[in-house]
């Protein structure tokens, strides 16, 4: 598995690589702007073709864009589901220009919305977007802890919204392991991880999933509370993580890190011990 963590962009898309390197990336995931705002810089052509040439002379890959916090597919207000698709469409269109063949979304809220119609906003919306953006950049559905009125932290609800998609070859998910915990699937027991992967596999086919999102829980089993924790010191534990680090289904997908960070050490202290559980 090649690990990585979501790297700041902070003083410009030059100081990403360097960054990723210092705490041993092999894979790695941005934003492409400020992720809490919906005001963003231009985007410059130039910076963009640097930052390219520069990341193909490391080995770090595939890297992975994520969406603003912003957004939400599902929204049932017209005016922020259209800012949404809009806003994501462009998402696409930078993943293309960095060179990141992938772009991570959360799935989103349903507000005061019926489930199935929740859904149904979220592929219309996916399908949108990818009609304003035509490239070859695959959206990642990001599953959900389920807090509040999240969708999608059911692989049911995630089948649902990959059958209402057009283009099925542009579409795929990212596994948060936390926020999988947190809704109710316990991948901290082999028991449980099998029993995941299968239902995985059934309702959404393990052909769909890209990446994983490694993070420990700071909550417990179907909490549906989001709480990212260090690797090994949440309720998932180091055991659960060693069953998922080297699992057959799992061991050749990239694993991003977004656990808590203060500085390096961090980041540091978690990629050693995601390494040292590797078989």
């Amino acid at each position: 598995m090649r690990l990585g963590f979501h790297i700041s962009i902070a003083g410009g898309f030059s100081q990403v690589i360097p960054r990723a390197l210092s705490v041993g990336c092999e894979t790695m995931q941005i934003f492409s702007g400020n992720p809490r705002s919906w005001k963003k810089k231009p985007f410059k052509k130039k910076e963009a073709e640097k930052f390219k040439a520069t990341l193909s002379q490391t080995s770090i890959s595939p890297v992975f864009i994520h969406a603003p916090y912003l957004l939400n597919l599902a929204s049932p207000n017209e005016e922020l589901y259209v800012r949404s698709i809009d806003c994501l469409s462009d998402e696409i269109d930078h993943s293309e220009r960095l060179g990141a063949p992938f772009v991570i979304v959360h799935v989103g809220n349903k507000l005061t919305l019926k489930e199935e119609e929740a859904l149904s906003r979220v592929a219309l919306a996916l399908n949108r977007s990818f009609r304003k953006a035509e490239n070859s950049i695959q959206i990642l559905l990001e599953n959900t802890a389920g807090q509040g009125t999240e969708i999608g932290f059911q692989f049911s609800q995630l089948k649902a919204i990959l059958d209402q998609v057009d283009e099925k070859t542009r579409i795929g998910i990212c596994l948060d392991t936390a926020h999988a915990f947190e809704s109710g699937y316990n991948l901290s027991t082999l028991k449980g991880l099998d029993q995941m992967l299968d239902e995985f596999d059934f309702l959404v086919g393990l052909d769909r999933l890209k990446a994983l999102h490694m993070n420990d829980s700071r909550t417990g089993l179907g909490s549906r509370v989001d709480r990212h924790w260090h690797i090994g010191e949440g309720e998932i534990g180091l055991s659960g993580f060693r069953r998922i680090i080297n699992h057959p289904a799992l061991v050749h997908l990239p694993g991003i890190m977004e656990t808590p960070r203060r500085n390096d050490a961090d980041d540091l202290r978690n990629m050693e011990t995601m390494r040292s559980l590797m078989e």
